[in-house]
């Protein structure tokens, strides 16, 4: 009940519902509204608060903050920008941030992978040539490669960081999806990735990861200058189709 509710409120307030300045309604009315208990209500304010979007006080009442006050590496906030609509700065930001922290992520776990890391990249690799080859959710595995990488460097800041990404990769991939070639030609600069760091050539890896985000990047700015709809992030990724994926193979 309270996770439903924080984030109907959190959307509502992203979306622009309540705007900064704006007063939150008085509980009864909120209680009414989404059929819940005043309990309920104030652990979600309570909530919104500490992620930036409200702020209370003596007098002042329950009060949404302007955009530059949110939290926005708190996953939540990412993911309710992210169903209700990516816009093209939102993206160009979280483009600009994976740029920075995942080359520097992977080069870390180049040097801190475990056996367990690697085999459960491998598998998520393994998973990305199966929807090629054999049509399927490309994204979903694309996903957990990525994030694999960055829990593979054990660091607790990075791992939270990544988890705010998670919105921007996900975006990212089913853009790629989209072109006739996509999947299949990022598909050996994945491989690159993965091999530097079972190499443990952090220099390598740190560099395969970059023409790998880079790539990504020239496919999001052919998507922003064509002005074409982002994909929503409120409907499950649409898996490849085997007969077309079959051909990509090389």
């Amino acid at each position: 009940m309270l996770g439903n509710t924080l984030d109907q409120l959190g959307e509502a307030i992203v979306s622009g519902r309540y705007l900064p300045g704006a007063s939150l309604p008085p509980e009864p009315m909120l209680c009414e509204q989404y059929g819940i208990s005043r309990t309920v209500v104030r652990e979600a304010v309570k909530s919104l608060v500490a992620k930036g979007l409200l702020i209370t006080g003596p007098k002042l009442g329950t009060r949404v903050l302007p955009s530059d006050d949110w939290n926005w590496f708190d996953p939540d906030v990412v993911q309710w920008q992210s169903k209700i609509g990516l816009t093209r700065e939102f993206l160009r930001d979280l483009q600009e941030l994976r740029r920075v922290v995942e080359p520097a992520g992977v080069r870390i776990a180049a040097d801190r992978a475990t056996a367990a890391d690697i085999a459960e990249i491998e598998t998520a690799y393994a998973g990305m040539k199966h929807a090629i080859e054999q049509g399927g959710d490309y994204v979903l595995h694309d996903l957990r490669f990525h994030q694999g990488l960055l829990r593979a460097c054990h660091n607790r800041m990075v791992v939270q960081m990544s988890k705010a990404l998670g919105a921007l990769l996900r975006t990212s991939f089913e853009i790629s999806t989209t072109r006739p070639d996509g999947p299949a030609s990022s598909l050996p600069l994945h491989r690159a990735v993965l091999d530097a760091v079972i190499a443990r050539d952090p220099k390598k890896a740190e560099r395969a990861s970059l023409v790998l985000i880079d790539g990504a990047q020239e496919d999001i700015e052919q998507v922003l200058a064509s002005r074409r709809k982002l994909p929503s992030l409120r409907a499950p990724a649409l898996p490849l189709k085997a007969a077309r994926s079959r051909a990509l193979v090389r």
